[in-house]
């Protein structure tokens, strides 16, 4: 099964492709999808639809998943930040794959263990899980854990996880990934 996961954005948005084959994730891609801030507003919403479509169609995926809205302090942003998110949803729908939609907080407990884990915290979960990924921009980190988080979802137990008796707390990647983590951290 293949999945996009996408961290939306009216500027910016985030990109993973990701494969479960059985009980093994393999990551295939990432990257970002600029838009250009200074175009106008409703122009920027039909590239956003074209791009994100693009993006369905380049890569044929079975299952999509996106982060849910966020709060933002202003309210123009949120309107903005809702109107790209619909433009994807609606380019998204085209091949009529199933959509899955995730809270910020769900994927940082599905793949930390906890929702308070910072960006760079996620990131190199991500890559002690996932291998040596250079991320461009936190966008696309956050689809990454976002097509972890759906996948993780989906797998029962834990795929491909070390199996270690010295950890006893805890729940989700950064329980089964704390032996690692600390080798990073001298």
């Amino acid at each position: 099964m293949k999945v996009l996961a996408i961290d939306p954005g009216s500027v910016c948005a985030g990109f993973a492709v990701c494969e479960l084959n059985g009980r093994k994730m393999n990551y295939i891609t990432s990257g970002v999808l600029r838009f250009n801030a200074k175009d106008d507003f409703l122009e920027r919403i039909k590239f956003i639809y074209e791009e994100s479509l693009r993006l369905l169609m380049e890569h044929a995926p079975d299952e999509v998943a996106l982060e849910g809205l966020i709060y933002v302090k202003s309210p123009t942003s949120l309107m903005k930040l809702a109107q790209a998110r619909g433009a994807m949803l609606a380019a998204l729908t085209q091949t009529g794959c199933r959509i899955f939609e995730y809270a910020p907080t769900a994927v940082k407990a599905t793949v930390a263990g906890h929702g308070g884990t910072d960006k760079e915290g996620m990131q190199k979960l991500l890559r002690l899980y996932m291998g040596p990924i250079e991320f461009k921009t936190h966008d696309e980190s956050d689809a990454l854990a976002i097509a972890l988080c759906h996948l993780l979802q989906k797998t029962s137990p834990v795929p491909t996880m070390p199996k270690t008796k010295s950890i006893k707390k805890g729940r989700g990647m950064s329980a089964s990934l704390a032996h690692r983590v600390k080798d990073l951290n001298p």
